[in-house]
């Protein structure tokens, strides 16, 4: 009697590693940056955030050490506030976790014993996670725009130190976000070291060629020291919670355009 031959064992296409590290795996892993960071998140209670951006360069004993040890002191400052406001991980400090003032935030957020995230990207010089995020919320993206998704999602409020390229790159979608109003939150946007940014940006030749309204300048607060930062965040955040953990950040014209659509049909 013939007997058909014992079938090979076949692993599951999520198993399958060539086909995952793939161009045609691509969109698996871009949706997997999506899936996997909400699911820590949710599973370590982070409510909402407040990212720090700027230099990966700064160190503490370097030109720009005063930036590195304000970054540090707000960051627990804020922690220390924030903290004392309910059972929850509100405002929780974020940075993209590498060196600069991405350590000196998770750092200080670190000195006063509080949970702090950092949103880690591969590249090929500068960018190696620092040693003062909370390990089960350091994240390791590929993906660009798929990590400035999340830095936005949960934000409340963003201080931008001074910084190169990535800094400029990071605080600009998120100004655009907010002039835009492209997600319904408002996000609270600090320019720390008003000397620098003048240098840097002139917002106000923007305004004088008609490229951007006088008024969207009120969506920038310039900051000098450490405590009109904090006492700024500390009066100006929102103190009601959101129901849902973590409370992501809803696009604010879905609904009607849902709506919309559902008449003309």
């Amino acid at each position: 009697m013939n007997h058909p031959e014992r079938p090979i064992a076949v692993e599951p296409a999520y198993h399958n590693q060539v086909f995952l590290d793939s161009d045609d795996g691509r969109p698996l892993r871009i949706l997997a940056e999506y899936l996997e960071p909400l699911y820590r998140l949710r599973r370590e209670g982070i409510h909402d955030t407040i990212v720090f951006f700027g230099s990966a360069r700064m160190k503490e004993d370097g030109s720009f050490g005063q930036y590195y040890k304000d970054a540090r002191l707000l960051a627990r400052l804020l922690t220390e506030w924030s903290n004392g406001l309910s059972s929850s991980k509100r405002f929780v400090i974020c940075s993209g976790g590498g060196g600069g003032i991405m350590e000196a935030a998770n750092r200080g957020a670190a000195d006063a014993g509080g949970s702090t995230i950092g949103f880690n990207i591969g590249l090929p010089h500068e960018q190696r996670p620092n040693p003062y995020v909370t390990p089960s919320l350091l994240f390791e993206f590929h993906y660009f725009f798929m990590r400035k998704l999340w830095f936005s999602h949960l934000a409340r409020a963003l201080i931008v130190f001074p910084g190169g390229f990535g800094t400029l790159d990071e605080f600009m979608e998120m100004l655009t976000l907010a002039q835009t109003e492209k997600i319904d939150r408002d996000i609270l946007i600090l320019l720390y070291g008003s000397e620098y940014w003048k240098e840097v940006i002139n917002f106000d030749s923007l305004v004088k060629h008609g490229m951007i309204d006088a008024e969207d300048l009120n969506l920038i607060h310039r900051v000098d020291n450490v405590q009109t930062a904090f006492e700024f965040l500390k009066n100006r955040l929102p103190k009601e919670k959101e129901v849902t953990c973590p409370a992501i950040a809803k696009a604010k014209f879905s609904k009607p355009r849902i709506e919309e659509a559902t008449r003309s049909d």
